[in-house]
């Protein structure tokens, strides 16, 4: 994982130059309202998101394609794995593990304590 602080922002025009495929559920850190500020060179979103490092906690995890338990399952993050935070809403966190993926939803309690707290 690339550590947080290094990304930066895209320079020169961002923008549509063409069709670009969307990639699957659970892939790329990719939403329509939101993505990783490393995609904002091929991806358009609304938004862009410098991620904050976080970690697994103790016990594995697998990340959900959406914000609900039923949800369906992506991959498993073993414990001490480090993530990329992306967003937050209520008690569901939006996860990657860097800008390529994999990506998906866990309880935010599944993340061991922010150093910053």
């Amino acid at each position: 994982m690339t550590a947080s602080d290094s990304y930066s922002l895209p320079e020169g025009i961002v923008g549509l130059t063409g069709p670009v495929a969307k990639p699957a559920p659970g892939t790329l850190p990719l939403r329509g309202d939101l993505a990783h500020i490393a995609l904002a060179k091929d991806y358009l979103a609304a938004h862009y998101v410098i991620p904050k490092a976080r970690t697994i906690g103790n016990s594995p995890v697998t990340l959900k394609i959406a914000m609900r338990d039923d949800a369906e399952d992506g991959v498993t993050l073993e414990a001490g794995v480090p993530v990329e935070l992306l967003d937050c809403a209520g008690d569901w966190a939006w996860i990657t593990c860097g800008p390529q993926g994999p990506s998906g939803y866990v309880h935010l309690g599944a993340l061991a304590p922010s150093s910053d707290a």
